[in-house]
């Protein structure tokens, strides 16, 4: 399974960027795996910012909620991070995982920097 971000980049505070993670080697099973976007700033310990259960509807860290939207398309095997309002602590490098019972999967993540 692999799984490969893009969309990362230098934005202004207050502008939007939108982050995509193509998954591959999941098949047909893409569904059966929550998948998620998690962050790390610098000297900080990765944390969740949104997730979709395969069975549930969308959660997101408190800071986060009403600026970002993560967003599945099965018949793509892709997840989508829509970013808005972007604020300068939400600098950091992000990741896209996917997780089962059995297996937890990461990309290689992508630098998302909020500067003026």
């Amino acid at each position: 399974v692999q799984l490969v971000e893009s969309g990362g980049g230098l934005v202004q505070p207050g502008g939007s960027l939108r982050l995509s993670c193509e998954v591959s080697g999941t098949g047909i099973l893409f569904s059966w795996y929550d998948v998620g976007w998690f962050r790390q700033a610098p000297e900080k310990q990765r944390e969740l910012v949104a997730q979709i259960m395969s069975a549930g509807s969308p959660n997101y860290a408190p800071a986060v909620t009403g600026r970002f939207t993560i967003s599945r398309d099965i018949s793509k095997s892709t997840v989508d991070l829509q970013m808005n309002s972007l604020k300068p602590e939400d600098t950091a490098v992000y990741y896209c995982n996917l997780k089962s019972q059995v297996a937890d999967y990461w990309g290689q993540g992508t630098q998302v920097t909020v500067s003026s």
